[in-house]
């Protein structure tokens, strides 16, 4: 057993929140930046050599690029919050245990996706929502980026794990380097070789393979911990544990998959009723996704930057560092949701045309879908980092409700009811609803919590 002396020695527990904020967020904010840059940098590039058509199907096949993303936060996530909350509390030998399971479940699930994906891929499109000029595009990409499934993963969910063990700067390489290569070998085989939707793919899968291998050899030889074969052995109680602390991340992610496929079969629907055609809709709607992904990247970014400055501290009982670290992290996130609300309903024809050309309808959709469904982005923050919060603190329930109000509860239904009346347009103004509603829930959750008496307490050598 770790003494209370050993504990206070963490920096965790006792460098100013402001700075350990900077140190992880700085990173996590990067390296989820880098992570939106695989899905945006392709679009860019088939964007540009194929057109309205290419861009659409990297859109019906982004569901399963989400996830991937929500099984590399259940375990990734879960197994960093585990190992931080077991570190906080000087179990050491327990957190190596859920970092090694985290990292088999993640790789191990990243394969089973891979195959189920090859074996039903064409059923999965259609149900997706691709129109029929889309599909054979969706199926030439979707393909081959399936193949990296079990690379985006772990190198995705693996990064949570090395910030977990004081190395955020590492995580921030990993994705960095990942990325660079898709960029060069995206503009190398789509545009010099004409290689299409197929080279984009491959860029995409060599780049996420270079940063598996960078995570793997971080963690086989950890800073903190020692990470050895008997920890890689699968305890349910561990998995459980981890997937418990990784559910409310995960399930944003899988909200976020429900809703994409809905919306895309919506705006296939409605959109073959209006002067937009099947397939103008889906291509805007999908540029629009992976931009607002870029803002939601830092917001996220600080969100998991937050998250082992939070579960030690909580852990180790210095909970006015908790309150302290939450409030500052929600005022950079509100600093950077209005700075992308602006750009959003001052720059939206601008922003749509690096993505390449279109026709005047396309334009109209996608400069009316930006100023109407993103008008709320400036509340944007407070539900993902809120619910980060939540689950930080070992409140894994609370986290995951945070975590589905805003896709689940509020946006699925009015994305269903709201076109019935309005048509296309009834898609556009499900955003804001459900926006406004989202970050109005997380306010008074967060303010009930903040207000227990614990927080007002100061324990061990807090500042």
């Amino acid at each position: 057993m770790v003494t209370e002396n050993v504990k206070n020695k963490n920096p965790l527990g006792n460098e100013k929140i402001t700075d350990l904020l900077f140190r992880f967020a700085i990173p996590s904010i990067i390296a989820m930046l880098v992570s939106s840059l695989y899905n945006i940098v392709d679009q860019f590039f088939i964007g540009r050599r194929i057109g309205e058509l290419g861009n659409a199907a990297t859109n019906i096949s982004f569901p399963l690029s989400v996830s991937c993303v929500a099984i590399a936060l259940l375990f990734g996530i879960g197994g960093a919050s585990a190992f931080n909350l077991s570190m906080g509390k000087g179990k050491k030998e327990e957190a190596v245990y859920y970092m090694g399971n985290a990292a088999v479940m993640m790789f191990v699930c990243g394969c089973i996706l891979m195959v189920m994906t090859e074996i039903f891929l064409r059923p999965l499109l259609g149900f997706f929502g691709s129109p029929a000029d889309v599909l054979g595009y969706a199926v030439e990409y979707t393909r081959i980026i399936a193949i990296g499934f079990p690379f985006l993963i772990f190198a995705t969910g693996g990064g949570h794990l090395i910030r977990a063990d004081g190395s955020p700067g590492y995580t921030m390489k990993c994705n960095l380097t990942g990325a660079v290569i898709n960029i060069i070998l995206d503009a190398l085989f789509v545009f010099k070789f004409d290689l299409g939707m197929t080279g984009a793919a491959v860029a995409t899968i060599i780049g996420q393979s270079v940063s598996f291998i960078m995570a793997v050899l971080y963690l086989r030889n950890c800073k903190t911990v020692q990470l050895k074969k008997r920890h890689l052995k699968i305890h349910k109680s561990y998995v459980a544990e981890v997937v418990s602390l990784g559910a409310a991340p995960c399930s944003n992610q899988l909200a976020i998959m429900v809703v994409q496929i809905v919306m895309n079969n919506t705006l296939k629907h409605y959109g073959r009723l209006s002067d937009y055609g099947e397939s103008t809709p889906i291509a805007c709607v999908g540029i629009i996704t992976k931009v607002n992904q870029v803002y939601m990247s830092i917001v996220i970014g600080i969100s998991q930057g937050l998250q082992p400055i939070v579960s030690f501290n909580y852990g180790a009982g210095k909970y006015k560092r908790v309150k302290e670290a939450y409030i500052k992290a929600i005022s950079s996130g509100l600093v950077i949701s209005v700075i992308a609300f602006l750009a959003f309903q001052f720059l939206p024809r601008q922003i749509i045309k690096v993505f390449g050309d279109g026709s005047d309808m396309y334009f109209k959709f996608a400069i009316n879908y930006f100023r109407i469904f993103l008008f709320f982005t400036y509340l944007n923050c407070m539900q993902p980092i809120t619910s980060n919060f939540m689950t930080a603190i070992g409140k894994p329930k609370r986290g995951i409700f945070l975590s589905i109000t805003r896709q689940i509860i509020f946006l699925l239904p009015l994305i269903v009811i709201l076109p019935v009346f309005w048509g296309i347009d009834g898609v556009m103004y499900a955003g804001p609803i459900a926006d406004g509603m989202a970050g109005i829930t997380a306010i008074v959750m967060v303010y009930f919590e903040l207000k227990r008496k614990e927080y007002g307490k100061v324990k061990g050598h807090e500042c």
